[in-house]
């Protein structure tokens, strides 16, 4: 029992040792802990220490430089205020300079005028005396001086004015004369465009005096039935190696032509080939007619065009007048026409247009009754063309009354392409009756002995009765004769009027 109990009491003992020793190492192990606590604690403090007293120290450096630089600046701008101050010392010191000089300036002219005034004053008192002393001379008052004056000035002034007007007046239309003469000159000379023979037969080859008998048919059926297809007339008569095809209209006479030239080469000729061969013909003509529009709108520079008017243009092809081609007069008017434009300061493109499209009426001229240029600008007007290039149309002839200054210009373009030398060819007819017209104008008036109309009615030469007209009469007979010429003939180019007054004495000796 008692081993037990000390046993017991030892087991206890030793747990309380055992106890004690643990905490004692415990303590110990807290004691190492709380040592290496306080060290690390005492090391960032002092590393913050240190740290802070770095960024003191970074910071006082920072802001010695702030205050360094600031100090620098101060400094700066104190030395530009002084160095403003200056200037602007210098400143007051030269304007107080010059104000001293204005006022002695001032001060001198104050004086100097003074002076000027003064001296006036004696000229206008020497000027009284020398008119009191002019008018005592001249025993004529000032008025009456003045007067007189102004009357040998009035009259000088006049004489001046009117010799000055007169020289005016003959360099303006010398001027005028010569600037007209060299548009038109470079306008003409510029140009140059193929003319044909008026003409309404066609002259088509063959091969022998057989092809006539062929031509021909038997009791003529194959000549009828070639004028029944195309609308013209064959003459086959003596004329060698050759068939004549006559018709007014120059389309149907050229479908004739080239029908007749198709079935001559074939060699075939029957009715029913005939119909075949106008039919292929009429074709072949239409083209032809598209082609020499379309080719005409692109020469004259006039696009977008309705289609019948290129067919109109097209038709001019074949279409003459006093020998010159239509189709050929309509574009080279177009090109003088924008010529004039370019030089005269006008719509150039109405004036092609206009220039271009002046003469279609011609085209339907034998099918429609009046004017070519009023039906042309109805067919205008009707597809559209602007009304300005219509009245170019219309007017170019007087028919209406011109709207632009465009349709000046195209009519005079016409006037030069038809009266330009060489461009058309007058029936004999037509200038024997200008002649015969001439000379009936010339002889109209009283005192003329005798005219003749000379060099193929480019001149009129008027012989006048001596006893009747003087010398200054001739001049307003010839002046006279002219504008009745003007009025009453229509003539290409110029007529000259000569008026030739001749006094002989004739005495015979015995």
């Amino acid at each position: 029992m008692d081993w037990a109990v000390v046993a017991l009491v030892s087991g206890m003992v030793v747990a309380a040792l055992a106890f004690g020793v643990g905490y004692r190492a415990k303590q110990i192990r807290y004691a190492d802990q709380l040592k290496l606590a306080e060290e690390e604690a005492a090391r960032v403090v002092l590393e913050a220490q240190n740290k802070s007293q770095g960024i003191m120290l970074e910071g006082k450096d920072e802001v010695l430089k702030l205050r360094e630089q600031q100090e620098t600046e101060q400094k700066r701008r104190r030395n530009e205020l002084q160095e403003q101050e200056r200037r602007l010392q210098q400143r007051r010191e030269g304007l107080e300079s010059r104000s001293e000089a204005v006022d002695n300036r001032k001060r001198s002219l104050d004086a100097r005028e003074k002076e000027i005034e003064r001296k006036h004053q004696e000229l206008a008192e020497i000027k009284i005396s020398q008119l009191k002393e002019l008018e005592r001379v001249a025993a004529m008052s000032r008025e009456e001086a003045r007067a007189t004056f102004l009357k040998i000035v009035e009259a000088e002034s006049r004489q001046d004015a009117a010799r000055l007007m007169r020289e005016i007046e003959a360099k303006a239309q010398e001027d005028g004369d010569r600037r007209a003469r060299e548009i038109i000159a470079t306008v003409i000379q510029r140009i140059a465009s193929e003319q044909v023979a008026e003409s309404t037969v066609s002259m088509v080859p063959i091969p022998n005096e057989e092809m006539k008998g062929r031509i021909i048919g038997r009791s003529g059926r194959n000549i009828r039935s070639i004028e029944l297809a195309t609308g013209a007339d064959l003459v086959v008569d003596d004329t060698p190696d050759a068939i004549i095809v006559s018709c007014f209209d120059p389309v149907r006479r050229e479908v004739a032509r080239l029908a007749v030239l198709k079935l001559v080469a074939d060699g075939r000729i029957h009715p029913a080939r005939v119909e075949k061969v106008v039919e292929q013909a009429q074709k072949e003509v239409d083209q032809i007619i598209l082609t020499e529009g379309e080719r005409a709108a692109y020469e004259a520079g006039v696009p977008n065009l309705h289609l019948d008017i290129i067919k109109l243009l097209g038709r001019l092809k074949f279409r003459t007048s006093y020998g010159q081609n239509q189709h050929a007069h309509a574009i080279e008017t177009a090109h003088i026409a924008a010529l004039f434009a370019k030089e005269l300061g006008a719509d150039s493109l109405i004036c092609r247009a206009g220039a271009l499209l002046h003469d279609i009426g011609k085209a339907v001229t034998h099918e429609v009754d009046g004017s070519h240029a009023l039906i042309g600008a109805d067919i205008a007007r009707r597809c559209g063309v602007p009304p300005k290039v219509v009245n170019c149309i219309a007017a170019h002839h007087g028919e209406e009354e011109m709207g632009s200054v465009e349709a000046v210009i195209v009519e005079a373009a016409d006037a030069i392409s038809g009266a330009r030398p060489g461009a058309r060819r007058e029936t004999l007819e037509i200038y024997v009756k200008r002649l015969q017209a001439l000379e009936e104008i010339a002889n109209s008036f009283e005192g003329v002995a005798q005219a003749f109309a000379v060099q193929a009615g480019r001149e009129v030469r008027i012989l006048v009765k001596p006893e009747a007209i003087d010398d200054l009469a001739t001049q307003r007979l010839s002046k006279a004769i002219a504008r009745k010429i003007e009025e009453g003939v229509q003539f290409p180019g110029q007529i000259k009027v000569t008026v030739i007054r001749e006094t002989r004495a004739i005495e015979y000796a015995q």
